[in-house]
């Protein structure tokens, strides 16, 4: 069923699921990139911050370690004050690291989305230590790859570490004689080397990575022909309960123009494919009102109401075929036939009078 269910879901995420998934925290995240990011900001302090740091921290140490009668340790108070000394010291070596690297993971996270506070993700769920559903992972499709992309880092990683360690092979043996000078220089040498080796070695990964949660994201969220169905019924509604509700006011509109029509002034035909029903009465508005309007069956409907309740039927076909497409129910002709109408209106108006 549940491959069924996958091989039905051949259409392309609507917008609607894409921003409910991204509102529900689901969003491509790519677990290498931060890793990759701090890797390079720890490959930058150590070209342009280290060296300034190293230098005064070994001087520091030095004194330690080559005059250690300088440091007096008799009591508990003492050997707390030397600790605290010497974690100043590597604070101030450790912090920028530190720093670098909580910015460059935060800056690889937001370079791919936005961050949001999403309560429903940091809830407590049984699945997320259940060990049924953990080896459910385990053995899934997505636990295969990042067992693959695991594999490849650390082989990727080994191979450029043993590349560039056996190439300074002798000069790691000769540390030993090395004037202790010189060795902060060569550990933060070896130090940039590596990480430079590591960084080339993930970017294909991280590169792969990227690609693959986007795509492997976008193809979690398509969606079945009928589920677009549904949703659109859900977000547009149903066409057929739309259909319904739009006949229903043509009903009721054309209910309330008939009942309008005994109020006419009179009927402009054309002479049975269309009819308007106009009112004039200076005291309501300065222009004719449009009562009712109709094509065949409605039109003669209206001609019908009209000669019961005894209201002239002026036929015009240029000018009802002119009128019928710019006129509205319940608002007043257009400027531009205000002439041709007011004509008819004197011609009615004075037939009635007689």
């Amino acid at each position: 069923m549940a491959d069924d269910d996958k091989e039905s879901k051949t259409e392309a995420a609507s917008d609607k699921k894409i921003s409910d998934a991204i509102a529900q925290g689901n969003i491509p995240f790519s677990r290498e990139a931060p890793i990759f990011v701090s890797i390079l900001g720890l490959l930058l302090f150590l070209v342009f911050v280290a060296r300034d740091q190293t230098a005064p921290l070994m001087r520091r140490l030095a004194l330690l370690f080559e005059q250690p009668n300088n440091f007096r340790v008799e009591t508990s108070s003492d050997a707390m004050h030397l600790v605290t000394a010497l974690s100043i010291e590597m604070g101030r070596f450790l912090v920028p690291i530190l720093v670098m690297l909580l910015v460059a993971g935060i800056a690889a996270s937001v370079f791919q989305n936005v961050p949001q506070i999403v309560l429903d993700r940091i809830q407590p769920k049984w699945s997320r230590i259940s060990p049924v559903s953990g080896w459910g992972r385990m053995c899934s499709i997505q636990g295969v790859i990042e067992f693959v992309k695991s594999l490849f880092k650390f082989l990727a990683i080994g191979s450029m570490s043993f590349m560039v360690l056996s190439a300074d092979r002798h000069e790691i043996v000769n540390v030993m004689f090395m004037d202790p000078i010189g060795l902060p220089e060569f550990l933060l040498s070896l130090s940039v080397r590596l990480v430079s080796a590591v960084s080339v070695a993930t970017i294909a990964l991280v590169a792969g990575d990227l690609v693959w949660t986007r795509v492997r994201w976008q193809r979690d969220l398509r969606m079945s022909k009928q589920e677009l169905k549904d949703e659109f019924k859900q977000t547009e509604g149903d066409p057929l309960v739309k259909a319904k509700m739009r006949s229903l006011a043509k009903d009721r509109l054309r209910r309330q123009m008939m009942a309008a029509v005994p109020r006419a002034t009179m009927i402009l035909a054309n002479p049975t494919h269309y009819a308007i029903a106009l009112r004039y009465d200076q005291k309501e508005n300065d222009a004719p009102m449009v009562l009712a309007k109709g094509t065949d069956l409605i039109a003669l409907r209206i001609r019908e109401i009209a000669e019961k309740n005894r209201i002239e039927v002026v036929i015009d076909k240029a000018l009802t075929r002119a009128m019928y497409d710019h006129v509205e129910i319940n608002q007043t002709i257009p400027a531009e036939f205000y002439r041709a109408v007011a004509n008819l209106l004197v011609y009615v108006m004075t037939r009635k009078r007689r």
